[in-house]
């Protein structure tokens, strides 16, 4: 990774982004497992950690025998790399390319599930001296790997930072920059081609948001937001991240290729289907960046690219709302495109640059930075709490209770006279800041210890205040088609939706609107109302006011 500045002109707005959940196949989301830290669990644990989480898919910086034996035996796809250093050598030489594989890929398959070798990393970035040389090293990888008769288990490609592109915006006018797009790009994106395999980009679109003033954050965390028009194209994006995937499919649709007469337009397939963008990169800092970098924002970026790549469960029942979409959608582009996606990194890192150590989805010791739940996407996981202990003693939660109140919770409801402020205790008062610290840092573990006087809880404390009950609604303006979507998402992923059945209390008025509300609202009412159970793709929004739909009283907790 090497985070440099790259601008992405746009426009601004603030409202509704595309349904994610209603994908064809969907992708499959994995992670980097960079090692440069002084303080890394052995892989061995680490293998274990990415079991106990359910990753599937690790993306590994160099062949080393000690990880690649302990990932052995565990169905974990695994894509290594032959190093910058090493591509000269691979692309003079095909004996060397023909050693290289066999003892850094021949020796553990099919043990260790290595499905991807990538030549090089960010060489355009990091080693343009190479860049000529770069197809002939994956070439002659690919011509290695054919020769062991693994050439079709393993994909040889390489992975390419985004300021590759000379312009990005509108997404219509992308195109790589001048001094690769003959030279490298086109020959390369015919090698892909052949060869069934995948551009590998690495896309951070947090850069993109710092280096574009006034740009909604909205747009860059899969919020509702009012969408950027290409006026060329007439396609509407609701996510930077698409914006950004879009550019680059427009700019390998411009390269040339020594198959097409002049003037053709390339024919981006592989394999008899479209010819893939993986994302070998991409994830959102937790701390710094001109505070951009937040363990919010972060879980916010993560929800929104899991339910991106991760939304393409299909299913049927017999429920009338309980039915899941499975209609396609990737980037307007590209509707039909499925995304996988390796987020950077397992670990904060402290040997990394500055800049780049706070990226890790696990702090050195294992404990989660935030949830994420590598099984059902970016669907909320269990509700947590943040409590006092009372066997922590006054003293120490009154200390715990000023530093949380001085450091981001809102404390003025257990001020005398506020609605928390009863019962007037040290532990009650404590549990509610505690809590309101805990969520407003993205429910991350760090978040709720206090020096031992808390502890993470999964039902909500008896007793527990709510000084701001609040609701979750269908926004009409989306329409009925994205209502019904989000409505049979809701109900089949954990909404109790009988109420809304014919005959049922709750059933009329029988439209989408008021169907979609109750389910949302018990959808968001069961999750604890965590941050995203109220956002289905923007048709669905917070209000504070308690919603009466005909007869139906929307409640305010599960």
């Amino acid at each position: 990774m090497a985070l440099t500045s790259h601008l992405l002109v746009v426009l601004l707005g603030i409202a509704v982004p595309l349904l994610f959940f209603s994908r064809a196949e969907g992708g499959q989301v994995g992670v980097c497992y960079g090692r440069m830290a002084t303080n890394l669990p052995d892989p061995t644990s680490v293998v274990k950690l990415l079991k106990k989480n359910s990753i599937t898919m690790v993306r590994i910086y160099d062949t080393d025998p000690t990880v690649l034996r302990s990932l052995a035996n565990t169905g974990i796809n695994v894509t290594v790399e032959l190093t910058n250093e090493e591509l000269p050598s691979a692309a003079a030489d095909q004996n060397f390319a023909d050693q290289w594989v066999q003892n850094n890929v021949k020796a553990y398959y099919p043990a260790t599930q290595i499905n991807g070798v990538t030549i090089g990393n960010e060489v355009f970035k990091e080693a343009s001296q190479l860049n000529s040389q770069l197809v002939p090293a994956m070439k002659k990888v690919q011509a290695a790997l054919a020769r062991l008769g693994l050439a079709d288990a393993v994909k040889v490609t390489t992975p390419i930072a985004f300021d590759a592109l000379k312009m990005s915006f509108p997404p219509s006018e992308g195109a790589f920059r001048d001094d690769i797009a003959l030279s490298v790009m086109s020959p390369m994106v015919d090698f892909l081609q052949e060869t069934g395999s995948y551009l590998m980009m690495n896309i951070y679109p947090y850069l993109a948001y710092l280096s574009t003033p006034g740009m909604s954050i909205d747009y860059l965390l899969f919020r509702p937001n009012a969408g950027i028009l290409d006026k060329n194209s007439k396609q509407t994006y609701f996510s930077l991240l698409d914006a950004q995937l879009d550019a680059v499919y427009y700019a390998m649709e411009k390269l040339p290729s020594s198959s097409l007469r002049a003037g053709g337009m390339r024919k981006l397939t592989a394999g008899g289907g479209i010819l893939e963008v993986k994302l070998g990169e991409s994830h959102h800092p937790t701390r710094g960046h001109h505070g951009v970098g937040t363990t919010a924002n972060a879980q916010a970026f993560t929800d929104g690219l899991m339910s991106k790549v991760r939304g393409g469960n299909s299913g049927t029942t017999s429920n009338r709302y309980n039915r899941l979409a499975t209609s396609a959608v990737g980037t307007p582009h590209r509707p039909n495109a499925d995304l996988d996606v390796y987020i950077f990194e397992l670990f904060n890192e402290d040997n990394k640059p500055e800049d780049e150590q706070d990226f890790g989805l696990f702090y050195p010791n294992q404990q989660p930075v935030y949830q994420v739940d590598f099984v059902h996407g970016a669907g909320p996981v269990q509700p947590s709490y943040c409590a006092a202990k009372a066997t922590a003693g006054d003293a120490a939660l009154q200390a715990a209770l000023d530093y949380a109140c001085g450091h981001g919770a809102d404390c003025s409801a257990i001020q005398p006279g506020k609605p928390c402020y009863e019962p007037n205790t040290k532990l009650a008062h404590a549990s509610y800041a505690f809590n309101d610290y805990y969520q407003k840092n993205g429910q991350a573990s760090s978040a709720c210890d206090f020096s031992g006087a808390a502890t993470i809880v999964n039902q909500a404390p008896s007793g527990r205040c709510d000084p701001s009950p609040s609701w979750c609604v269908a926004n009409a303006a989306v329409g009925a088609a994205r209502l019904q979507n989000a409505l049979d998402y809701a109900c089949g992923h954990g909404a109790d939706c009988t109420d809304i059945q014919p005959g049922a209390r709750c059933f009329d008025p029988d439209t989408k609107v008021a169907h979609a509300s109750f389910a949302f609202n018990d959808y968001y009412q069961r999750h604890g109302r965590g941050a995203g159970t109220c956002d289905f793709a923007g048709a669905a929004t917070i209000v504070r006011q308690a919603p009466k739909i005909g007869n139906c009283v929307l409640p305010s907790r599960a």
